[in-house]
């Protein structure tokens, strides 16, 4: 459990933009910045210097930001499983897809309606690792195939990953700046967290389509 410190006198936290306010914001002593933390199926989008943190196993997280004005942000998802065991082939044309597609949807309406221009955007990725044991699927590896094959066809080019790999990973996003720390975990609470979500999102309907603004 990661405890509470306080900022530096004089610092205040940055305004919240609307939506986000259940979002965990605190001071993050480590990278001396306020932080805002995601977690799986949650996505954050600021205009402020503030940093947004999540920690990855199969899951994929895209850092979408405006090089110009800085208004960024990052999602947290994963494909669920596709129902009757479809081959990874389909899972980009399955119902799954469209869960993906909602995530990246979200993240770049919300960029957009934050002020950020399309033709600005700048994208990386993290994440898709193999970390779920005793899976045979490569949830992971679905993962990085969605995001790239969506990001193609939207006509964004990724300027940066860290995909893939057996180990979990904490990433750190700086949308004023764009840049990415990334730092490889050990153990097994992401995994296990990443396991309860991938039954709960199984068993959950599928978010209908959102058009891109």
């Amino acid at each position: 459990m990661q405890h509470l410190v306080r900022a530096p006198d004089g610092l205040q936290q940055p305004p919240v933009l609307r939506g986000f306010e259940h979002i965990r914001r605190y001071w993050d002593r480590a990278n001396h910045t306020f932080a805002a933390k995601i977690l799986p199926g949650e996505f954050y989008v600021t205009r402020s210097d503030e940093a947004v943190i999540t920690a990855l196993g199969s899951c994929v997280s895209a850092c979408i930001r405006d090089r110009v004005s800085g208004i960024g942000g990052m999602n947290h998802f994963m494909l669920p499983e596709v129902a009757g065991g479809a081959s990874d082939d389909a899972v980009c044309t399955s119902t799954a897809a469209r869960y993906g597609s909602f995530a990246m949807e979200q993240l770049i309406n919300e960029i957009i309606k934050a002020g950020g221009r399309r033709e600005n955007l700048e994208v990386k990725l993290a994440g898709g690792g193999r970390v779920i044991a005793n899976m045979t699927a490569d949830i992971g590896g679905k993962n990085i195939r969605f995001a790239e094959e969506y990001l193609h066809n939207e006509g964004l080019e990724i300027s940066g990953s860290c995909l893939g790999g057996t180990s979990p990973r904490r990433v750190v996003y700086f949308p004023a700046t764009g840049k990415v720390r990334v730092k490889k975990l050990g153990g097994q609470a992401v995994a296990n967290e990443e396991r309860v979500y991938q039954d709960r999102i199984s068993h959950q309907k599928i978010e209908g389509d959102v058009e891109l603004f």
